[in-house]
């Protein structure tokens, strides 16, 4: 695997250690919902695994991830539209998408 993508397969990794992390122990969408530092923290990480998931497809385009095309748009999307994300959306990305992501992530790093 080449040097880059692997670095940017770390910096994804690294960024769902941090979501997890900041998340309420609970794991309650209201709990989320009433926390700005953590929503924004959120955003920022989800931000990063988007940028580093374009980098790795300018490179290989066939990497066997999930969903690469909507993680870099949603980054987009919050990037650009950054009104037009809901709370909801990034509860839905944290609870469903973001184990996907780490499970594909940790296998490719192996």
């Amino acid at each position: 695997m080449d040097n880059e993508i692997r670095a940017w397969l770390k910096d994804i990794e690294q960024a769902i250690l941090e979501i997890n992390s900041f998340l309420p122990e609970s794991k309650v969408f209201t709990d989320f919902q009433k926390d700005l530092k953590t929503k924004r923290a959120v955003e920022r990480n989800i931000e990063i695994i988007g940028e580093a998931m374009a980098r790795i497809l300018k490179v290989d385009p066939y990497i066997d991830i999930s969903d690469t095309r909507k993680i870099v748009d949603t980054r987009n999307r919050i990037i650009h539209g950054y009104d037009s994300v809901s709370e909801d959306i990034l509860w839905g990305i944290i609870i469903r998408n973001l184990p996907v992501l780490e499970i594909d992530v940790k296998k490719l790093l192996k």
